[in-house]
């Protein structure tokens, strides 16, 4: 079984991969954008083998591509610093922080801030319960809707957000200190 689901896999790759690409490589900026999203449908894709049958692979890839490219476009790394660093109580002192990131002109100053941001969320993220983790990767960094992580999981939608909001608050308390470092100058 595991070889028929392996030869299943790779043959679908040749048949569809090409023209795969070059769907999504017209819908999006830059050529890394589009093999990462690919990259994303051929990990849903093989994920989905194990569990139920596809009728028709092409309609089932073409979609996961359409919907992976749409969430890329609405969903940018300024939603998490959303997420993050705003307060529940709608005070927003935290723009200063998102620019400071989300500027486009690197300098040596904006990429060490940005790697050190990168490397405190994933050591705050290692704290977190395996569920809280997971919930808020998949959602936060692989754009997977509650509904999809509901459907590969078994878990209930409701039960996914609270954990994905005990991930946010303790995330935010373990930034906090961060953000107030960097934006005090």
């Amino acid at each position: 079984m595991p070889e028929e689901r392996e030869s299943h896999i790779i043959s679908t790759i040749k048949a569809y991969g090409k023209n795969l690409l070059g769907f999504i490589r017209k819908r999006v900026k830059n050529d890394a954008d589009a093999e990462d999203i690919l990259q994303d449908v051929w990990y849903q894709f093989s994920n989905l083998v194990n569990s139920e049958p596809i009728e028709q692979t092409g309609a089932w890839l073409y979609k996961v591509a359409r919907n992976k490219i749409t969430d890329k476009h609405k969903k940018k790394s300024e939603t998490l610093l959303d997420d993050l660093f705003s307060a529940d109580d709608g005070d927003d002192d935290t723009s200063g922080f998102k620019d400071f990131l989300m500027v486009e002109d690197a300098t040596p100053e904006t990429e060490y801030v940005r790697t050190l941001f990168w490397e405190q969320l994933f050591n705050a993220l290692d704290e977190l319960p395996e569920e809280q983790k997971q919930v808020f990767i998949w959602q936060e960094m692989e754009d997977m809707t509650f509904q999809e992580i509901s459907e590969l999981t078994g878990v209930n939608v409701n039960t996914l957000v609270s954990r994905k909001r005990y991930a946010v608050l303790h995330l935010r308390d373990r930034l906090q200190q961060l953000y107030q470092e960097i934006t005090k100058y």
